[in-house]
């Protein structure tokens, strides 16, 4: 069935979003109920809290802080690769449960200052997570230093990821939220072990998007429009190397605005499977995707079978949502009872899909 199809409404199994960061405190207890509203009940979680998870015991109080808030989501823990993980810590993180390691170099991005320096440093550990079959996800950008800019990182760093795929070829790799179209061709010419996130606002943005929004600045950054064909191409051609991760990224607004620097993060979470669909609507408008290749059986391979696959998810989603066309408006503001925090979604006053739980 094609998307274009769907005339008012359309139902999808439960999606999966495997690259979400819910932060801790009064931020995390406003963003965390907004995951179910986006049509999600699985998500990978980033450990890169202040300070960072680096050890099993913080990543378990931290999922059980989680799980208490939303027990109908399942929370996927990854812990946060520097100096303090080992690879017995590999071994006891495989024991207690936590999926995956997630590498920042230093200083790329929110929460990064305590990342790697030396990529090689750290082989002994992913030795031991080649071993233990766990996931090393990557935050694919290397600082900007000399030549290197925010348009140009993520190409600098896929030597990085060639590196790490040649020395563990059975090591699972997930590059994180792609943002060239060098990256997705990087992760498909690499084994059936190396594979990537994509977020809906990606899917959406080019340079010129946040050049004029602060709250459109993330990273990656967006970048040319060829980039951005490239990634719709990929999320909805059917390889299962390509699945979604959001990087939602919730800042309060203050932080958005700057002062000495602008806080980098797209909160997408309340709204992350209809971000994905009017992404995917607007690219046969601009004609990038043609009607054809925007199949309801791949949109549902992207949302969350892809990523199910890969992460050895054995639970199947937990029911049903139902997509109403144009039922719904993005809001301009998230905020708790006392307005002390307040978060700006991506497309604020927009119009989307409504959605709705039906299982």
């Amino acid at each position: 069935m094609l998307l274009s199809e769907v005339q008012s409404s359309l139902r999808l199994p439960a999606g999966a979003d495997f690259h979400v960061h819910l932060r801790d405190g009064p931020m995390m207890e406003l963003v965390v109920p907004t995951i179910r509203r986006g049509g999600i009940d699985l998500v990978y979680v980033m450990p890169n809290l202040n300070p960072p998870i680096t050890n099993v015991q913080q990543c378990l109080d931290y999922q059980t802080r989680l799980q208490a808030m939303e027990p109908n989501v399942r929370f996927l823990m990854s812990l946060y690769l520097n100096s303090s993980i080992t690879p017995a810590t590999i071994y006891e993180a495989k024991r207690a449960g936590i999926v995956g390691v997630k590498m920042y170099p230093a200083n790329v991005t929110t929460g990064s200052s305590q990342g790697v320096t030396d990529y090689a440093a750290f082989y002994p550990v992913l030795a031991e997570m080649e071993r233990q079959d766990m996931i090393l996800n990557l935050h694919g950008e290397c600082p900007s230093v000399g030549d290197v800019t925010v348009m140009s990182a993520e190409s600098a760093f896929l030597p990085i990821l060639s590196d790490y795929h040649t020395r563990f070829p059975r090591l699972r790799i997930v590059l994180e939220h792609l943002s060239t179209a060098a990256a997705v061709s990087a992760v498909a010419a690499c084994g059936e072990t190396v594979a990537a996130s994509i977020t809906s606002h990606h899917l959406s943005l080019i340079v010129d998007d946040w050049q004029n929004d602060v709250h459109c600045n993330c990273k990656p950054v967006a970048k040319l429009p060829s980039d951005r064909a490239a990634l719709l191409r990929a999320a909805i051609s059917g390889n299962p190397k390509f699945f979604f991760g959001s990087d939602s990224a919730p800042h309060p607004i203050a932080a958005k605005k700057g002062g000495d620097k602008i806080a980098a993060g797209v909160f997408t979470q309340p709204y992350t499977t209809q971000s994905v669909v009017d992404a995917l609507e607007k690219a046969v408008e601009w004609g990038v995707l043609k009607d054809e290749d925007v199949t309801v059986e791949r949109l549902k391979g992207f949302m969350g079978d892809f990523g199910r696959r890969f992460y050895k998810v054995e639970s199947e989603p937990r029911g049903e949502i139902e997509l109403r066309r144009g039922e719904d408006r993005i809001m301009d503001v998230l905020q708790n009872d006392d307005q002390s925090v307040q978060v700006v979604p991506f497309r604020r006053g927009e119009k989307t899909w409504g959605l709705s739980w039906v299982q």
